[in-house]
């Protein structure tokens, strides 16, 4: 459903490619190293949700296959934890991929779990900064709420979703049980494609 093909002179770390899809995509997808997994345990699902929604309402789909996916950083062994949390090796990640954005322009950058989403909001110097601990499932869920009742197609859309889903997850009203949480998440997401089809060059 999502292709992953090597893009053209990409760094690779030591386990998988950089990165994949193309640049020119408005919708980018962000995530840590170290849980590759939630492209397929988490983005399939959310993905599956989003093209059906598109084909019930539009009756077409969008080309997942260009969607721009990335490693938030190249070496997993620098994402932060509770004793180092950011140093100079991430700040150069961040100036990095903010050159990239910069360049680019998504318009729906969606990060997969608390490392993700900070390290997007330091490349879009987004104050304050949090520490490792404050992207709990709460605040992220929060954080979603916020991105989807602000969605702007002229700017930059930072979408948090969660890295992992378990049936103790409870911070969405909408989701009665973990399985809900994927319906939620690419219903809402669908619906943003949906009233600003025209301003994304996406379609199969």
């Amino acid at each position: 459903m999502f292709s992953l093909t090597h893009t053209r002179n990409t760094p690779v770390d030591e386990k998988m490619n950089r990165e994949w899809g193309e640049r020119s995509s408005p919708i980018w997808l962000l995530f840590n190293p170290k849980h590759p997994v939630v492209l397929h345990h988490i983005w399939k699902l959310v993905l599956a949700e989003i093209q059906n929604k598109l084909f019930i309402e539009l009756q077409t789909r969008m080309d997942a296959s260009k969607i721009y996916i990335r490693n938030a950083v190249n070496d997993s062994r620098i994402v932060p934890n509770t004793v180092r949390w950011w140093d100079a090796e991430l700040c150069a990640e961040i100036t990095q991929f903010r050159e990239i954005t910069s360049e680019n322009k998504p318009k729906i950058l969606i990060s997969f779990g608390s490392f993700p989403f900070e390290f997007v909001r330091r490349v879009y110097r987004i104050k304050p900064e949090k520490g490792p601990k404050y992207w709990c499932t709460s605040n992220l869920g929060d954080e979603f709420r916020k991105s989807i009742e602000n969605f702007d197609i002229n700017h930059t859309n930072l979408i948090p979703i969660l890295r992992r889903v378990t049936e103790s997850n409870k911070f969405i009203e909408n989701c009665v049980n973990f399985e809900d949480y994927y319906q939620y998440v690419g219903t809402k997401i669908a619906e943003m494609i949906i009233a600003n089809k025209d301003c994304l060059n996406i379609w199969i």
